[in-house]
């Protein structure tokens, strides 16, 4: 298949794009965009990965591509497609290395002058209380068993050791727990990987944040999710660190023998895959599962310890800090779910990479705290940008498998942004805005510099406007650790 898309991409309906059916698609492609950042989105070539996708056995309906999208492994970054779950195929590649890469946020009762004396102290406490970085490692060390039942129980089995609370576990997706996860189906390596690195930030676009509620779009919705303007509010965005990305690398060499067994003819060999009900799919479905797991523990360790550090720092009791969490979202993630196909309901196998559930009210999986007015969304932008929370959709059910945008997506890659982008001065640059910055190393500054990701406002603008997800509140950053 080669780049013919430049010529025949057609505008279908609000900020929305058709790739048309041709020779080797199983399924049309259809991407979320504007106009300028459908330019950018081309010239990327990102669109090539959605017609490569159409082509995997058992796709339904369409192959997906949200207004962030942007090259990856396989699949593109911001990617959504729907298997059936007969006669479908998963692939890794259409989840991603970082499995369970996600985002919480945490909703306080304290405002910008509450911190604001206090804001320096609070980033170098929290980045010297939460380790960050490639390979580092946490305060926790586990051994091999202790590790199979992190991958088992996942936020649960932090909670149970006085790191948190139940209304936390509520406040995750799934519960913070796939109970599809078997521990016994992750390899030794992956398991070692996981042993001292639980609790960490790890490096890359993973962040904590604070930040302020700078403006709210639907007061009502606000409310209900605890947050009014003004107010102080934690986003954590991290994933299942090298575990995760060791459970990728297995079962991509797994998939790759697997494609030549069940006789699967595919456009790009990074589509490696098998039948999802094949011993190899249902093997890799409980490992990524267990990851997944992994990678909500871990954000719950996170949130233990940034409760602990605004404690200490500002001297405050729990009571008087109000740290709810408000929601916490997986970014790469496969999922078995019920939608409604061609009027009748049927069983999928739906993999979001760099991809968002946006549930509208009343659904199923929803906690019953939001089951009258939606799924929180959490949308990441980058250092000295905005972040946005959104709300789900029945359009997004309708669309979209109910998935929405994740982040606002890169358009530069890191050894791009490092050319163009001084660390020291980007710095300088965020602490004259006010934003308190601290990394590991300097030169993730410059790779996760805000001109090498796509404009977050105008991301968020074309998922609002094509009504897969509305927004709630406008976040802005006063500080930032980084890996």
């Amino acid at each position: 298949m080669t780049d013919e898309w430049k010529d025949s991409l057609k505008e279908v309906g609000k900020y929305k794009w058709l790739i048309p059916q041709r020779e080797g698609m199983r399924v049309k492609g259809i991407i979320y965009a504007d106009k300028k950042l459908l330019k950018s989105i081309c010239q990327d070539k990102a669109p090539q990965q959605v017609i490569n996708v159409a082509a995997l056995p058992g796709i339904v309906k369409y192959s997906l591509a949200m207004p962030d999208i942007h090259w990856g492994y396989g699949f593109c970054i911001g990617g959504v497609a729907a298997m059936d779950y007969e006669t479908g195929v998963i692939s890794p590649g259409g989840i991603g290395y970082d499995i369970n890469c996600g985002v919480r946020l945490i909703r306080t009762n304290l405002v910008q002058k509450d911190i604001q004396h206090k804001l320096s102290d609070l980033i170098f406490a929290l980045f010297n209380n939460i380790p960050s970085g490639v390979g580092f490692t946490g305060r926790i060390k586990l051994n091999k068993q202790e590790v199979s039942k992190v991958l088992q129980k996942g936020a649960e089995w932090v909670v149970a050791r006085g790191m948190g609370e139940q209304a936390d576990i509520e406040h995750t997706e799934n519960n913070g727990c796939m109970q599809s996860a078997d521990a016994g189906k992750v390899s030794q390596r992956a398991l070692e990987r996981g042993r001292e690195q639980l609790g960490t930030l790890g490096a890359g676009n993973h962040f904590l944040e604070i930040q302020v509620v700078d403006q709210i779009y639907e007061s009502a919705l606000a409310r209900n999710f605890g947050l009014e303007e003004g107010q102080i509010v934690i986003m954590i965005h991290t994933g299942s660190r090298g575990l995760g990305y060791q459970v990728c690398d297995d079962y991509l060499r797994v998939m790759n023998e697997a494609v030549r067994k069940y006789g699967i003819s595919l456009p790009d060999r990074q589509l490696a895959c098998a039948p999802l009900k094949s011993p190899e799919g249902m093997n890799y479905f409980q490992a990524m599962s267990a990851a997944a797991n992994y990678a909500w523990a871990n954000r719950q360790c996170i949130t233990h310890w940034t409760r602990e550090t605004f404690q200490r720092v500002l001297g405050l009791s729990m009571g008087d800090l109000g740290m709810e969490l408000v929601y916490d979202v997986a970014h790469n993630i496969g999922k078995i779910e019920e939608h409604i196909v061609d009027g009748k309901k049927k069983k999928l196998c739906i993999h979001r990479k760099g991809a968002t559930r946006a549930l509208p009210a009343g659904h199923q999986d929803l906690p019953d705290v939001y089951k009258e007015v939606g799924q929180p969304v959490l949308i990441p932008g980058t250092m000295g940008t905005h972040s946005f929370v959104l709300v789900g959709t029945q359009t997004a059910m309708e669309q979209t498998w109910g998935s929405t945008c994740h982040g606002s997506g890169r358009v530069m890659s890191r050894t791009q942004a490092l050319k163009q982008v001084s660390g020291y001065k980007l710095q300088q640059q965020l602490a004259e805005k006010g934003i308190v910055v601290k990394a590991r190393k300097i030169k993730t500054l410059a790779e996760e510099a805000p001109l090498a990701y796509k404009d977050v406002d105008a991301v968020v603008n074309v998922c609002h406007q094509a009504g897969i997800s509305k927004k709630v509140a406008r976040l802005t950053p006063l500080g930032v650790i980084k890996g």
